[in-house]
């Protein structure tokens, strides 16, 4: 499968976050498409089990053609909400479950198939081959056209890979969290040809004021001069430049930074400078 080189996170569209209308959902994923940002990323906890269904509703009254664009969602915790019965968070995968689970997402997004269905996050309890039994209804059926996992640690990998093949696992990594760069999961999926995605890309840069995040803005204040662009955009370009072909997930519901965050794609950063951000992240330098 191919997905856009930047992903549509939808975690803040519905109750989550910005409460979007129907219009409003409708004229974003119009912006995303028409900045090449054409696949939406979706778990079926986001606004409580409601946002697929917000989504839903607006693909549904909106022009755009199912085969232009890539739905992404994911399935297996059991959140606490008032649209559940649950009494604790935990994690489901058992082969009714996981089926269960894509269906109702279906209905609510309301289309035929999911591009890409993850495991939201590892479970202590999960069954490599029970999943891997479900996966296989579900790609026979149509319903999924490939499989991944999310957070995801390099044993948990090969112990779901033994059974299904494994095409993405999304994880945390930014210039702020990229402990996968040095852990040996962003080779292993290398090695094995699972795409990574990343949420949380631009980390904790714009979240928290720190010496860490300080030492950062001091280099990007310089960087952008010297590439003529934004900071957002250099933090993508940073994760962009990885070897490992790593798939940002943005969360924003900011046109102007949809608009933004897709020219990442073209900077192409000098391999010092990749460096310097690295050593400004980690506050000293490379081994």
């Amino acid at each position: 499968m191919t997905y856009s080189k930047i992903i549509a996170g939808t975690m803040t569209w519905g109750s989550w976050g910005k409460q979007l209308s129907k219009k409003e959902m409708i004229a974003l994923m119009h912006h995303c498409i028409d900045n090449n940002i054409t696949s939406f990323d979706h778990a079926d906890i986001y606004g409580g089990y409601t946002t697929e269904t917000d989504f839903g509703h607006a693909l549904n009254e909106s022009d755009l053609k199912r085969d232009r664009i890539q739905i992404i969602s994911k399935c297996g915790i059991q959140y606490l909400s008032e649209n559940r019965t649950n009494t604790v968070k935990h994690y489901n995968y058992s082969k009714d479950y996981i089926i269960w689970s894509v269906e109702e997402s279906l209905k609510k997004l309301q289309t035929d198939y999911l591009d890409l269905l993850l495991l939201h996050r590892p479970s202590p309890l999960m069954n490599p081959e029970e999943i891997a039994e479900a996966i296989s209804i579900l790609k026979s059926s149509g319903k999924i056209r490939d499989f991944g996992v999310s957070n995801f640690t390099i044993s948990q990998m090969e112990l779901i890979s033994k059974y299904q093949k494994i095409a993405v696992n999304q994880i945390e990594f930014s210039l702020t969290a990229h402990q996968a760069m040095h852990d040996g999961t962003l080779d292993y999926m290398m090695t094995n040809d699972i795409t990574p995605m990343a949420w949380s890309p631009l980390g904790s840069v714009f979240k928290e004021e720190t010496e860490q995040t300080n030492r950062i803005h001091d280099l990007l204040n310089t960087l952008t001069e010297t590439y003529n662009t934004t900071k957002d955009q250099l933090l993508l370009a940073w994760i962009l430049k990885h070897p490992s072909n790593i798939q940002p997930v943005v969360g924003t519901t900011n046109t102007e930074r949809l608009s933004s965050a897709i020219k990442a794609v073209d900077i192409d950063l000098e391999l010092e400078d990749w460096f310097k951000l690295l050593v400004a992240s980690q506050g000293h330098k490379v081994p």
